[in-house]
């Protein structure tokens, strides 16, 4: 750089630092109203996670920014500030199936930010535990994958535990092929869990026909391995990456693009309505001819959108079913109130599991 570019340059950067302490005292005094706010709630026994709230202001940053700054930067930059205000209310201990860096805990680390303590769980039934018995504050789970269909385990977990759906949160699953230093002629192995290297397997063969893939208990484990021999590759994902310091070989490598996997926040309490919002309930019918019909069209007449419904067998009761049900709407609005009662009457059980703000489903792109 000569003299003359770095008196341009001069200026420019001391007005950024200028910017950057004016930033950071602005933060400050954000945090501090935050907590504030975290003692008024605590008299009466709030939650210091709101949603509705927290939608309401990443609305309004949008809304000043007028699409200068690039909108989802935005997002991140003010979803990590909320997650630190609302952590220094009450820091939040988070369970969900472990172990580190697997799509759930990218899931977790979407949802509530970096800021609260994250406890992976060796299996869903666990976290499901550690919340009924509130070691944590709240779970992530998986619940449906648009390629591979619905958990099994969680629909158990929603039939078995007493807790409350809060949130959901839709993910992009896309594989990367991860090594120490990104050279496709270092790599004479390649590990990950026995899917990843089902949903990558074409692309694999295409590019490394003559390198072995061995299957180990998670992408995670395969990536610490990736991290001490620089002669394997691992298939994992970005936060993998970046939490081992590996180096990208290729991004995307799934052989599907689009597949998804939808999460449950797991708690206690739900949040008010947001305006869009899911209701999430479990029931049992009566065993005639037509009883599912007699369900849905009470729901039909009230113009309810029914987006899920998924049968599961009773444990120990052989040809009973529970329905797993979701159904567009907060239990609290009129419509959808009448709705639950109106089917009601035809269930030999029904439970209201949750109303939540639907989660927003992102490009496959997004998260790379």
């Amino acid at each position: 750089m000569d003299d003359k570019q770095y008196q341009q340059l001069k200026p420019l950067r001391e007005r950024i630092d200028s910017i950057d302490r004016e930033l950071v005292k602005l933060l400050q005094e954000r945090l501090e109203c935050a907590e504030k706010i975290g003692n008024i709630k605590a008299q009466s026994r709030q939650e210091p996670l709101d949603l509705v709230r927290e939608k309401e202001v990443i609305n309004h940053i949008l809304s000043y920014n007028h699409d200068k700054f690039p909108p989802e930067g935005l997002k991140v930059i003010f979803g990590e500030i909320i997650s630190a205000c609302r952590n220094a209310q009450r820091p939040a201990r988070i369970g969900y199936l472990g172990p580190e860096t697997t799509f759930t805990h990218m899931a977790a680390t979407d949802f509530f930010g970096q800021a609260p303590d994250f406890i992976p769980q060796p299996s869903i039934t666990d976290v499901f535990e550690e919340v009924e018995r509130k070691r944590v504050d709240f779970g992530v789970v998986p619940i449906e994958n648009s390629v591979e269909g619905t958990v099994a385990l969680t629909l158990d977990g929603l039939c078995d535990y007493k807790i409350k759906v809060c949130g959901e949160i839709y993910l992009p699953i896309s594989h990367d092929l991860i090594s120490q230093t990104g050279r496709t002629d270092q790599i004479r192995r390649i590990l990950s869990h026995p899917h990843a290297l089902a949903q990558c397997r074409v692309w694999l063969q295409k590019h490394f026909p003559g390198v072995p893939t061995e299957e180990v208990v998670s992408t995670a484990q395969a990536a610490r391995w990736a991290s001490v021999d620089q002669t394997v590759a691992a298939v994992a994902s970005p936060l993998a990456a970046r939490t081992y310091n590996l180096q990208v070989v290729e991004k995307r490598i799934e052989d599907f693009a689009g597949n998804t996997t939808r999460f449950l926040i797991l708690g206690h309490k739900c949040p008010r309505p947001s305006g869009n919002d899911k209701t999430s309930l479990l029931l049992s019918l009566e065993d005639r001819p037509g009883s599912l019909f007699r369900l849905l069209e009470p729901l039909a007449k009230k113009g309810i959108n029914l987006t899920k419904i998924q049968s599961r067998p009773v444990k120990d009761e052989p040809w009973r079913y529970l329905f797993y049900v979701d159904i567009a709407g907060h239990i609290e609005d009129d419509e959808v109130k009448e709705g639950v009662e109106s089917i009601r009457e035809g269930c030999t059980f029904l439970e209201w599991l949750g109303s939540y703000p639907m989660g927003e489903l992102s490009d496959p792109g997004d998260k790379i």
